[in-house]
Order: C-alpha cells, then structure tokens, then sequence
C-alpha cells in the first residue's frame, strides 16, 4: 500500500468506511421509481460505463439504489461514495487497495456503482483499466466540466451519459400517489385535480428531498454547497462576495436578456473573463443554463446577449431578491427546463418583438413557443406578434402558445397557433 494513503486511512479502517456506505445505500428508501431507469434496459448489457450527471441532490445515488435493486438483487455488486469525507485523500493510483477490501469483504463482484467520482483526480484512469477488464460502472457526478475532460481523455467512445433531473412532472404525480392515464384529461373532478398539482409543483418544484421535508433550508443549504465546494473551494475563488452578487441578480432576473459587459462593470468583477469563467462554473454544476440568441452564425450568438435560466423553480424565492415576480416568468423558466431534455433551445428576438423558445432538433428548427402565465386584451398582441415574427423568419405556419390554463386556436392569414395550458402539453406528451 502507498505510504501517504496508508497513513490517511489503514485496510481496517477501509473496511468499516466500505461496509457501512453498503449498508447506507442498502438502507437508503428505494423512493418514486424515476422514469430515467428504463434507460437501464437498454444501457445494462452494454460494457459502456453509464455516467449520471446532475445537480447536487437530485436523487443521482437514490437512481443507483433503484438499479441495485432492480437489476443487481441487492447483491451483485460493489459501492464506493468518494463524498465521504474520510476518502477525501483517497488518490487514482490506490484504487487496487480498495477493490482488494471489497473482495475480501464480499468476494468477486464484477459492477461498481461509485457516487460522486469527480472528487477523485484521474478517476479516469482506474476506470479505463478496471473497464478494458470486463467489469461495469455506473457512476454519478455533479460537475459536468470535470467529468467530460477527465472521462473523455480515457474512455472516449466507452461512456454513456445520462443526466438526472429533477422529478418531472408525472414523478411529482407518483410522488402524490397519483398514477396518471389519459382519460384524467377528459375527467371535470381529475382534471381539476391535475390543475391543482400543477400549480404546487411549479412553486415548489421537483428537487425531492424538499417534497419529502417541505424545508426552505434544504434547497438554501443546497445551493450553498454548490457555491463553497462545488465552486469557491474547488477552483479557488478568492472574491467569494462578488461572484455570489453576480449569481444573486442573475438568479432575480431569470429569463431576462444579459451582457457579459454590462453584468461585470456593475458587480465590480475585475474582467469579463471573469465573468464568464464564474458563469460557466455555475453552469457546469446544472444549476443554471445560459442560453444564447438565435443567429445562424456561431460567432453572434457568443457575441450577443445571453439568458438564464435555473435548474429548478423551488430555487428561485430562496435566492431571489426580488420580493415578487410575475408568476409567467416561472412558467418560462419551467418551460425551457421541460425542453432543454431533449433539444438545445434559443431565444429569439429582432428589433420590435421577442419569441421565448425556438427549439433545435437533429440540426434543424423544429418548432417555436411563445410563453405567458394568461393571454389578456393588453398582452395578446404583443405575444402573437413575437411568435408570428419567428415562424415567419423560419417559414413555419404553425406555432404554440403555452399558458397556465387557456386553450384556443388562433388563426392569422395562412398561419396557425395553438395555445395549451402547460399541464396539458406536458401530460400529452407523456401518454
């Protein structure tokens, strides 16, 4: 054994930290099924590591629980926690150490399920090594930057990636004990029902160790955790208070348009390579997305003026200082977390008018939303127009409007707009 690592931590101490994260992870409640794990079926027979990124708190090792169970009988296999803070010093090159304390402790296994393996530098390696042995990983990860350089050096083309979300909703409605079919859409009492758990669950959002306590501190302390370790600590920030001013107001205006040069000089940041590096951190913890201005030009989206948006809309009045907000700008921020799972997304904007979402599909523009909490005689124009002006630059004749609860069709010359309430689109697509 190394000399540095076995003065850190001896082969018996390694034995208890082993056997007592098996026996939280075989203790840990197996919760709602998330919908993700039938990615499993897929993913399982294939010798790719499969990766699971997200926020800090999703329910990544909650996930690996599910597929303990499920696939691997409580049994077949090995569990590392590299969050524990007495692996905190554990280094790439003793991984043999542990591997030789888990066979002495449960014999041959050929999976291992790892939470939180950017803390380890060069993981990379072990992984590679361990993998082109014909053993499987599923691993869990809550920096996308670290994981993505680190991984693709060694096992580029030999990972899948997959990314945790918060529940969505039909998860928020299992969470409820509400098992969703079709025919609630058709049901007066049910669809009330819907409606009304819709509502909750934009306000409070999807992170489920808050719907399980229903505390503020647990999303606070949340965040928190991703500005000092996640951040502070791992790249070494030294102004802490201006970086978390920057994140403040951007957190208070959400979904509004942004500079880079703007946002720098009223901080006080030094430079807007500061500024950027500091967004791009927050970025890569899943907290927030930036998201640019359509242009078919590559070089004027980086130029152009930014959004953001937060990863999940419980967040958002706990960091907020704003003391209201218009409950439309929660719809839009819960709208782009619902498409950005399987599409890159854009704003689009010319010089009079502004449409929320043009959605990118396999290269190519495949639809354009517009988003507001209700369709009024003092809004209605400007919505319409701002979605018309998208479809006519990319030639579409449909477009949607997405509301908290209206419905209609609205038809303007040639073109069609379809207006959902957003509990209603996310419930068809899942049918």
């Amino acid at each position: 054994m190394n000399n540095y690592y076995n003065i850190m931590l001896s082969r018996e101490e390694l034995k208890q930290v082993l056997v007592e994260q098996r026996e939280v992870i075989l203790n840990k409640p197996l919760g709602i099924e998330r919908s993700i794990i039938t990615i499993i079926d897929e993913y399982k027979d294939l010798p790719h590591v499969i990766v699971f990124t997200g926020l800090r708190r999703v329910g990544k090792s909650t996930l690996l629980r599910q597929i303990i169970s499920k696939y691997y009988s409580d049994n077949d296999f090995y569990y590392i926690n590299f969050e524990d803070e007495r692996l905190f010093n554990f280094k790439a090159e003793n991984f043999n150490d542990i591997y030789e304390t888990l066979i002495e402790l449960y014999g041959e296994k050929k999976t291992f399920f790892i939470d939180e393996i950017q803390n380890i530098k060069r993981f990379e390696t072990f992984v590679r090594r361990f993998y082109d042995a014909d053993f499987k990983f599923f691993i869990t990860g809550s920096n996308a930057n670290l994981l993505s350089v680190e991984i693709g050096t060694k096992l580029t083309g030999r990972h899948l990636d997959v990314i945790v979300n918060p529940f969505s909703f039909i998860e928020y409605l299992n969470f409820n004990k509400v098992k969703f079919s079709k025919e609630m859409l058709y049901k007066t009492a049910s669809r009330v029902r819907l409606k009304k758990l819709f509502s909750n669950y934009l306000f409070s959002g999807g992170m489920p160790e808050y719907l399980i306590f229903s505390e503020n501190e647990i999303l606070t302390r949340i965040y928190n955790d991703i500005i000092i370790k996640d951040i502070a600590v791992r790249y070494g920030v030294s102004n802490l208070y201006e970086m978390k001013e920057l994140f403040q107001y951007l957190i208070s205006n959400f979904a509004n348009k942004f500079s880079y040069t703007k946002i720098t000089k009223m901080v006080g940041l030094g430079s807007v390579n500061t500024t950027k590096n500091y967004l791009l951190f927050l970025s890569d913890t899943f907290f927030i997305s930036i998201v640019n201005k359509f242009d078919f030009s590559i070089k004027k989206q980086i130029a152009n003026e930014k959004k953001i948006y937060v990863i999940d809309n419980g967040f958002i009045p706990r960091i907020s200082t704003k003391l209201t907000k218009d409950k439309g700008w929660l719809l839009e921020n819960f709208v782009y977390n619902e498409l950005k799972k399987k599409h890159l997304v854009y704003y689009f904007s010319n010089k009079n008018f502004e449409c929320d979402f043009v959605v990118e599909k396999e290269k190519k523009v495949s639809s354009v939303i517009q988003v507001c909490w209700e369709l009024t005689m003092e809004n209605k124009e400007r919505e319409v127009k701002g979605l018309i002006e998208a479809m006519n630059f990319f030639n579409y004749r449909t477009g949607l409007i997405l509301t908290y609860d209206q419905e209609d069709e609205i038809l303007i010359k040639e073109k069609k707009i379809y207006v959902k309430p957003i509990w209603k689109w996310l419930l068809q697509k899942a049918e």
